[in-house]
């Protein structure tokens, strides 16, 4: 049986794989039960070698050894291997979690804070400026800052964007609602998607025309997206300016008054 290398290449990539155990498995598909010899045939793989692939693909659970003799092997089918290895990304992705989650508790995580601060404090709080990339983390940050306001946030946004990130937004709403922090928002977008999110969030949203996307915290904090939601990359830009907010947030009561 001969396949192409492109495709054996791709399924390389896509499921894990070497060569050897590539070549070996798409042989075990085709013939769907087959002896090492004949996959050896099949595989252009050295009969020498495929034993060993063989035996390497059972524990890893894409092939079957069938009992009897002469010792024989079954392909698993592709959907099952694919849900085999989606379930161990999510079993990985939660230790992970877990693990990441210990960490907070270790005196070196300790030692890292303290560092940071320390690092920190000798920096004019009003110098202090970034650029962020990427959605993931340009979320984690604004959770932060959000969770982390002592008085007000202002939100302006659109309609699309709280909704896509509606769990974000409901778990720390409720967090600033418990702390009795000002919420202001105002959204562009369909009426009846901002009322909706207005009903679930439990919050009064006042409707503009004007699609940007910025977060003001305490007035001291300033978070402005600088790409739309059609762009591939998000990238934000987090100033720590209390003189630029606080004439922004102006701006923005002005802008909102009335509605």
């Amino acid at each position: 049986m001969l396949v192409k290398q492109e495709l054996v290449s791709k399924i390389k990539d896509y499921f894990n794989l070497n060569i050897y155990e590539t070549k070996v498995w798409l042989a075990l598909l085709g013939k769907g039960i087959a002896s090492a010899g004949e996959i050896a045939d099949a595989s252009g793989v050295p009969r020498s070698r495929t034993y060993d692939v063989l035996e390497g693909l059972d524990k890893k659970g894409f092939a079957i050894v069938k009992i009897g003799k002469p010792v024989k092997y079954i392909g698993v089918k592709p959907h099952i291997i694919l849900e085999k290895l989606k379930n161990d990304v999510k079993k990985d992705a939660e230790q992970r979690i877990n693990d990441l989650l210990k960490i907070r508790s270790t005196d070196e995580f300790m030692g890292l804070e303290d560092l940071y601060k320390s690092g920190v404090d000798p920096i004019k709080r009003e110098d202090i400026s970034a650029a962020l990339k990427g959605k993931t983390n340009i979320s984690s940050y604004l959770r932060e800052i959000l969770q982390n306001a002592k008085k007000e946030v202002i939100i302006c946004s659109n309609a699309e964007e709280i909704t896509s990130k509606m769990s974000l937004f409901r778990q720390t709403f409720k967090i600033l609602k418990g702390a009795n922090i000002k919420i202001k928002i105002a959204l562009s977008g369909d009426d009846a998607l901002i009322k909706k999110i207005g009903t679930e969030l439990e919050v009064k949203i006042k409707k503009i025309n004007i699609n940007t996307k910025f977060f003001i915290i305490d007035r001291r904090e300033f978070l402005f997206y600088l790409s739309n939601n059609n762009e591939k990359e998000d990238i934000a830009l987090w100033l720590n300016s209390e003189f630029f907010t606080q004439a922004f947030a102006a701006l923005f009561e002005q802008a909102t008054k009335g509605k």
